[in-house]
């Protein structure tokens, strides 16, 4: 698919249809995360990808309570990954350290886009969650207490076509040519 046309293709998806994600269209997004770039080449993710209904049903109710609802769509959706982050190699957290900038968090997010564009090119609709109860979703997933888990993000096949045109800040709010405004 055009790069253009695929940007404009993927949006978050808050409907899930009933349908189940091939594991060949998991492997092939795996696959384009596998090859995200990052800070020295220090890939600091682990992918759990929760397809076994029971699991992902408890791992969905992880992300929202009674009280705020906004992620229960989560439910519907028939896979969920976890991505979990791993300590970046020696050379990326010395940079982080001097540049006072945390590497890793930008390779997530670099590698979660990689995740989303790739499972839109596969007609698959994504949507990442950074609000849920992590101590609850390591519990589920056997994710060490000590590492971090900065998204998790839904999978699978909205329930209808995307419908309006994605609304956006106009380019002079976006950015300039050499100056900040």
């Amino acid at each position: 698919m055009d790069f253009s046309k695929l940007v404009e293709k993927r949006e978050s998806v808050r409907k899930y249809s009933t349908r189940e994600v091939e594991e060949e269209k998991i492997r092939k997004i795996m696959e384009a995360c596998r090859l995200a770039p990052s800070a020295c080449n220090s890939q600091p993710w682990h992918f759990v990808v929760v397809t076994e209904p029971k699991l992902k049903e408890k791992v969905s109710r992880a992300t929202f309570s009674e009280v705020l609802r906004f992620n229960k769509f989560a439910l519907q959706a028939p896979v969920i990954a976890a991505i979990v982050a791993e300590p970046p190699n020696w050379l990326s957290k010395i940079g982080s350290s001097i540049k006072d900038k945390d590497f890793y968090l930008m390779d997530i997010g670099i590698v979660a886009e990689h995740f989303c564009l790739q499972a839109a090119d596969l007609d698959l609709g994504t949507c990442m969650i950074g609000w849920f109860d992590e101590k609850k979703v390591k519990n589920l997933l056997n994710i060490p207490s000590k590492k971090r888990i900065p998204l998790l993000i839904t999978l699978g096949y909205p329930e209808k076509e995307k419908k309006r045109k994605k609304i956006r800040k106009p380019i002079p709010e976006v950015f300039t040519f050499n100056t900040y405004p």
